[in-house]
This record gives structure tokens, sequence and C-alpha cells, in this order.
């Protein structure tokens, strides 16, 4: 779907989400914590570069401050006994994506859309937003209002300056940041971005649609005539059955978690799609540069 500057603008404005309604926790079970899940991929790429592991477990460390929050974290994969989905009220999976992405392998969709159907919250990041068209898209699309999608959806590396945000509760506390990452644009979203809430957006420089994108190369035409057009690497949905999803295509590299701001705007997501209030000023965290070199995985020198 492609969307001209004022299509764009005008789809973000009349999100039906409200910061008022999209802040309000559930309260039914006020006594009991909300539970996530964070589902880790397999090690992949070189050092530094798709720490799955160690980002999940940086991002769990980060949330153990939250009241009303626990944290689940299964590494390596997806979990060989799973049945702590069957309590999770949002679940994190940040792994590499396409035809071996760990939700769509194995009649795990069928898992997934029960839990979803029920409300569960869902949120993807990085190659973890892939999925084949004709495998997880329209599932994708429902659950978490967009997917990347090849040969349509391009990956370059490139540093977007993220200026504005949406009054919305992922945004809490974000404040305008750039940071050189993988960050994927062009998704194939759902018509008109019905439902959809933009939270990241950025133009990219007329040198980055001309690629070279990072597979394949590139460059595509319909990326190229698209020149001078908003583009959205992070988005957020409420969905009927009650459930909520969210994209986020950054997280290549695993320093971007040193920053505040790149850091924030995901763990605000991951309480969001839990059902936990977000703060005024998002999730206060900070992250050492002890913290930041532990748990990677085993690929050689890391740099």
């Amino acid at each position: 779907m492609a969307l001209s500057r004022r299509e764009f603008l005008a789809a973000a404005a009349a999100t039906p989400l409200t910061a008022a309604a999209a802040a309000t926790p559930l309260t039914a079970a006020a006594d009991k914590p909300r539970k996530l899940v964070l589902i880790a991929g397999s090690p992949s790429h070189g050092p530094g570069e798709h720490e799955f592991n160690a980002g999940v477990l940086l991002l769990a460390e980060c949330l153990k401050g939250v009241k009303g929050l626990e944290t689940v974290v299964f590494r390596n994969g997806y979990p060989k006994d799973d049945s702590a989905l069957d309590t999770a009220d949002g679940i994190l999976c940040y792994a590499d994506g396409g035809r071996n992405h760990p939700l769509i392998r194995e009649k795990r969709l069928e898992r997934l859309g029960k839990l979803m159907a029920k409300g569960t919250g869902l949120m993807c990041a990085h190659y973890g937003v892939e999925v084949p068209k004709d495998l997880g898209g329209p599932e994708f699309l429902q659950w978490i209002g967009g997917y990347y999608e090849h040969l349509y959806s391009c990956n370059p590396m490139w540093t977007p300056e993220f200026k504005e945000f949406p009054r919305h509760p992922i945004a809490n506390g974000v404040r305008p940041f750039s940071i050189r990452d993988e960050w994927y644009f062009n998704m194939r979203f759902r018509d008109d971005l019905t439902g959809v809430t933009p939270i990241l957006t950025a133009v990219p420089p007329d040198a980055v649609r001309d690629g070279p994108y990072v597979y394949p190369k590139g460059p595509y035409k319909h990326i190229q005539e698209a020149k001078g057009r908003p583009e959205v690497m992070m988005w957020a949905t409420e969905r009927a059955d009650g459930g909520r999803g969210v994209g986020f295509t950054g997280g290549h590299f695993h320093r971007n978690w040193k920053d505040d701001n790149f850091r924030k705007v995901v763990l605000n997501a991951l309480l969001w799609i839990c059902k936990v209030e977000v703060p005024a000023g998002g999730v206060e965290s900070i992250v050492t540069d002890e913290q930041l070199a532990a748990n990677w995985d085993d690929k050689g020198k890391k740099n």
C-alpha cells in the first residue's frame, strides 16, 4: 500500500485510538501481575548484530522495577514447553523471520491465533516483523497491523531522524532521537492504516531509497518513486478482540539499546501490549556498558 504524504498524515490523525483510552489498564485482576513473555531467537549474524538473547535479557532487566508486571524469558528460539504463553498478557518475539519465523513454524500460527483471540498482546521486533505474505502475512495484518513483505518492503542501513511523536502511551517521555540501524520501511499495512497508529516515522533521504539495501540490494522502483514520503518504522494497533499489537523494525545493532530513547520507546510498548499503565514520562532505565556487554552469543570477537 502506497500513501501520499497527505494520506499518510490524515490516516495517522484519524486513528480512533485516544491517549486516554490506550493508557487505561485492565482492573479486573488488579492484585495479579500482568505477564510478559519474551522470546529470543537463535544466534544469528555476527557479534553485536541480532543479539536476540542478550537483547531480551537486557529488556527484562530494565523492566524489573515496573510494578504489576512479571517477565518470563525464553532464549535460543521458541520454547519447547510453551505453556507459559497460556497465561501471558503480552508476548515479544525478537528473532529472525521469513519462512523460519518461530511463530509460523509447526502450526504455531494456529496456536498463536487462539491466544490472540482471547486478547493476548503481541509485539514483534526487527527481523521478527517479516513473514511470508502467504504464511503469516494475513495473521500479522490482523494481530499487529502490518508486516515486512519480501520485495515490497526494504531494509537499508540508515539514520532516520525521529522528531515528532503521536499522543500515545508508547511515546510517553520519548524525546527526538536519531540512530543508525537497519530500519525497515514500506511495510505492508492494513488498507488506509485502519486501526494503526504510527509511532516512529521519518522521511528517508533519496540516497537511502536508491539503495543499496541489505538484502536484496535493490533498488526497487516503487521505493524510489515514493521519494519525500514519511515512512513508519514502529506502529501500534488495538484489535477488535481486545488485544494490542506492535511492530518495531529497528534492533539490528545491540549497541543501540544504550540509547535512552531507542530503549524507552520499546520498553513503553512492552508495557502497553500487556495493558500495564505506561508512566507519563515513560519507563525509566539505565544501561551500563557492563550490562550491554553481557550475555552475547558466542560468535567470536565482539565489536
